[in-house]
């Protein structure tokens, strides 16, 4: 099995991946020995196979998967071209990376970010007065 790095394009699997994301795929065998009900693939296009797609295996069916996009909206999967036949999948997604959005080089932008840092990051203590308006209910 070997490792690639793919770059994701279109809007199918918002909003588990966007346009701009990379993923960490490995290359399978066999689609139907690796693959889960709920793995992301990368997969042959039935009706174009010199276009790779990536979506959600979501059911193992007679002759294939059945794959989704997780864009409800965008149709460009199994509703369309019915079951995917096992020798298209060609490999599980196992990791996102997302580009970092660009940095602002200014001082508002770095106050910006250390209050948000700030708001986000709090030490859990032992000490109930830090933590009296957080009550369980």
């Amino acid at each position: 099995m070997s490792w690639q790095v793919v770059e994701v394009t279109g809007p199918s699997m918002a909003p588990t991946l966007l346009h701009g994301d990379w993923l960490l795929i490995q290359r399978i065998s066999n689609g139907s020995e690796q693959v889960r009900e709920g793995d992301v693939v990368v997969l042959r296009h039935p009706l174009q196979q010199d276009l790779l797609i990536v979506k959600r295996a979501v059911e193992r069916r007679e002759g294939g998967w059945w794959v989704l996009g997780d864009n409800t909206f965008v149709e460009n999967d199994s509703r369309e071209f019915g079951t995917v036949p096992d020798e298209l999948v060609l490999a599980k997604a196992r990791g996102r990376f997302r580009q970092a959005r660009e940095v602002q080089r200014s001082l508002a932008g770095v106050a910006s970010w250390a209050s948000w840092a700030a708001s986000c990051v709090r030490p859990l203590r032992a000490d109930r007065s830090l933590s009296r308006r957080l009550r369980a209910r």
